[in-house]
């Protein structure tokens, strides 16, 4: 029971972080929060306690698992084992032959060419209209902004956001960011074999709990991205024109097409990013060591991340631990934080901190996911690319102290720089 506590203690401090944090904070509904707080603990007791339940999700996933395999006949036929074919050696490490651009981003492009086809179909517009009438009632989503939410635990961050991709660019900002953050809160299914294959010796029935954690941070996700930037405009409406295409083959080329230039952002974009990671830690290492051990910045994030161990309801011996995985989660990602967990020593962590790092490790919350949501939204919404990488930012989230003027979009902009003052005399001097 202590530690039943220490964690809604947890809930509430992450809460009020969020309030800190928001752009507008006379704005933040009290109201939705404890709705979405609410509907998050009703779900889990809906699939933690009914087998239906966890049963009807089960077969989304294997659906979405079928996807993924018919991918895979593809990417193996063009890359061969690099795209999931049989192995011409030995694998000593499990998920060290994995190639993550030829595995796992070629279900990108499928996703992309089969949506453009649904929506030629007229299926997808249909569904975000039902989607749009029970969302809006329940938390205040429009269609477009719950059917991407909806279907992130199943396809992934960037591939849910395919499904709505006409959408994109009339979203408002709250419903942007609201895409975003369900899309890092949760992990994809079509890593779910995966990660649960590592967690099997440790936790019971791993791809269980990795499935209902994802569904589980739906609600959450949205709750804290509306307490940062709050509505101030109507849902996006369910309307849409349809693609401008020639017959169903038109369409899934028109797909084709956008899906492969958006691969390639992600495959540019994450090359960058670790490398930059991997820059931080060089220059991070000219430093004096601590403790023996030169600074990195999965030991940085490690150090900060302490106290939310504590929060989340791990006991302060087991912090450090914990926070550990988080540090490693969020500077590299959850597959290694997932690796290191399943190689900890008996007793390191109690059993149930285990079951906790099982459920705050999934999520695809890290440095090169964030510039692979915000490369591919911004792909699909030139127009709004500049906000969108704000979005991404964390510098976006903390509201500024010199705010005058509200831009058309609902939000603050920063006041215009002083124009008297000596050092912008000197830069505008021949």
């Amino acid at each position: 029971m202590p530690l039943r506590l220490q964690s809604a203690l947890g809930l509430a401090s992450l809460l009020l972080l969020a309030w800190l944090l928001s752009e507008r904070r006379r704005s933040v509904s009290w109201r939705f929060a404890a709705t979405g707080v609410l509907v998050q603990f009703a779900l889990a007791l809906l699939l933690l306690k009914t087998p239906f339940a966890t049963a009807v999700f089960g077969a989304v996933n294997r659906g979405v698992l079928a996807l993924q395999g018919a991918t895979q006949a593809g990417s193996t036929f063009v890359f061969g084992f690099l795209g999931g074919g049989p192995l011409p050696y030995i694998e000593t490490r499990p998920g060290a032959s994995i190639a993550f651009a030829f595995r796992f981003l070629p279900l990108v492009i499928v996703i992309s060419a089969l949506a453009t086809l649904l929506t030629y179909w007229r299926v997808l517009p249909a569904i975000i209209k039902v989607l749009a009438s029970l969302f809006g009632r329940l938390l205040g989503l429009g269609g477009a902004a719950a059917l991407a939410s909806v279907a992130s635990p199943f396809l992934g961050m960037v591939e849910s956001s395919i499904l709505v991709r006409p959408y994109i660019e009339r979203l408002t900002r709250s419903e942007i960011f609201i895409v975003m953050c369900v899309g890092l809160a949760g992990i994809a299914g079509t890593v779910l074999v995966l990660y649960s294959t590592l967690l099997a010796p440790i936790v019971p029935n791993a791809a269980g709990h990795l499935l209902v954690a994802s569904v589980l941070a739906l609600p959450i996700a949205i709750v804290i991205a509306r307490i940062i930037i709050p509505e101030t405009e109507p849902p996006t409406p369910g309307d849409l024109e349809l693609p401008d295409v020639h017959g169903s083959v038109d369409a899934v080329m028109l797909g084709t097409r956008q899906g492969l230039a958006l691969f390639l952002n992600i495959v540019a974009t994450l090359l960058v990013f670790i490398a930059l990671v991997s820059l931080c830690d060089s220059l991070l290492g000219l430093l004096p060591g601590v403790g023996g051990q030169a600074l990195t910045l999965e030991r940085l994030f490690a150090w900060l991340f302490s106290p939310i161990a504590w929060l989340i309801g791990v006991p302060w011996s087991e912090a450090p631990t914990f926070a550990s995985l988080l540090g490693t989660k969020t500077v590299l990602n959850e597959l290694v934080a997932y690796t290191n967990l399943s190689g900890l020593p008996p007793g390191a962590l109690s059993e149930r901190s285990r079951l906790l790092a099982t459920y705050a490790l999934c999520g695809f919350a890290n440095f090169g996911s964030i510039g692979i949501l915000v490369s591919g939204l911004a792909t699909m919404a030139p127009k709004r690319s500049a906000e969108i990488a704000k979005l991404g930012s964390t510098s976006s989230l903390v509201r500024g102290r010199r705010t005058s003027a509200t831009s058309e979009n609902g939000y603050r902009e920063c006041a215009p720089w002083p124009t008297h003052t000596p050092a912008h005399r000197a830069l505008q001097a021949p």
